[in-house]
């Protein structure tokens, strides 16, 4: 075994040891703590925020370790690298952190469930409590600003649905991000998010209320495919990055959004865009994708084709055509209820 071969997995050992970090900083408000006190030791950003001191003192080293902070007198302060990990601002690099430690604990899981072949579902997912709230602001920091620079431009729907005041309907919402970024963009649209996980539900609240959204935001636990019932017919239904979860029940499911769809009213379906053939998972931009691929497995999921997608509208009497993003990594299909 080479030298240089050893010498580039020790890097990334110790890239994944810098996010682990990071990630306990995050969850446990370090970094935006030690934001507000300027300079602090240990004894006193745990104090403030109500933390171990033996804890907080060694984070402190490995956060200095990796340069996240610096030292004067025993006394901390942010780096430009962890002023980078604070959730609060701008391209946050808090997504990254929270991926990293996701995909260690799905690792894990994949590792044990290998050996029986069980698949035990989404709840995985929820199993670790300092991850399952970061969910939705991990997936808002990744994919929000592509959705609101890149896909809404390119995709007419929206700014249809925005033109006669339309009522737009997120299933599988998370945190409410998709529905928010609508709503910044399209003064005109009104909006419902239903989402299984009682946490998701609270958080998009939160959030809508703070970005000025309650009075066109609603956000309700609940499921379509049970026995919620939406308020009214919708004339935009969006599934963000969802479908695959519930891919096994399409024969129901594509039927059900075209029977709460107005006439004329679109579905969004945002996926991942398995490739067509096995080489092309090589290319840097999709290795993530195989991996969670991989991890959809453990939760009864697989990642689909875009041309699968066309094919289950097609089956359900809508048309539907393909935008594809991010190199074709990211499709959006759009079935319209003609």
């Amino acid at each position: 075994m080479s030298d240089s071969l050893k010498q580039q997995f020790r890097a990334y050992a110790q890239g994944s040891s810098a996010l682990h970090v990071a990630f306990i900083g995050i969850v446990n408000g370090l970094f935006e703590a030690l934001n507000t006190m300027g300079f602090a030791d240990a004894t006193d950003l745990a104090r403030r925020l109500d933390l171990d001191t033996a804890y907080v003192a060694r984070w402190c080293d490995a956060a200095y370790a990796f340069e996240y902070l610096d030292e004067q007198d025993g006394r901390f302060c942010l780096t430009e690298r962890g002023q980078a990990m604070r959730p609060s601002v701008p391209q946050s690099l808090m997504p990254i952190a929270v991926h990293t430690m996701l995909g260690a604990h799905m690792a894990e899981r994949a590792a044990a469930f290998m050996r029986t072949g069980v698949r035990p579902g989404e709840q995985v997912v929820a199993e670790r409590e300092t991850i399952i709230p970061w969910f939705g602001a991990m997936l808002e920091g990744n994919f929000a600003p592509l959705f609101e620079n890149t896909i809404c431009p390119a995709v007419p729907a929206f700014a249809e649905v925005n033109s006669h005041r339309g009522f737009a309907v997120d299933l599988g919402c998370g945190n409410g991000w998709y529905l928010r970024a609508l709503a910044r963009r399209y003064p005109n649209l009104h909006g419902l998010g239903l989402d299984g996980f009682a946490e998701n539900i609270a958080q998009a609240r939160r959030l809508a209320q703070a970005e000025g959204f309650a009075d066109r935001l609603v956000f309700v636990e609940g499921d379509i495919l049970a026995d919620y019932e939406l308020p009214e017919r919708a004339d935009l239904i969006a599934m963000n990055r969802a479908l695959h979860h519930v891919w096994d029940r399409r024969a129901v499911l594509f039927p059900k959004l075209r029977s709460q769809l107005k006439a004329g009213g679109f579905v969004v379906i945002w996926e991942p865009n398995w490739p067509s053939e096995r080489a092309l998972l090589r290319d840097p931009s999709r290795k993530g994708m195989a991996f969670q691929n991989l991890t959809e497995h453990i939760q009864g999921n697989h990642l689909l084709k875009a041309d699968e997608i066309v094919a289950a509208f097609r089956q359900a009497g809508m048309p539907a055509e393909v935008y594809l993003f991010a190199n074709g990594n990211e499709a959006v299909i759009v079935g319209r209820n003609v």
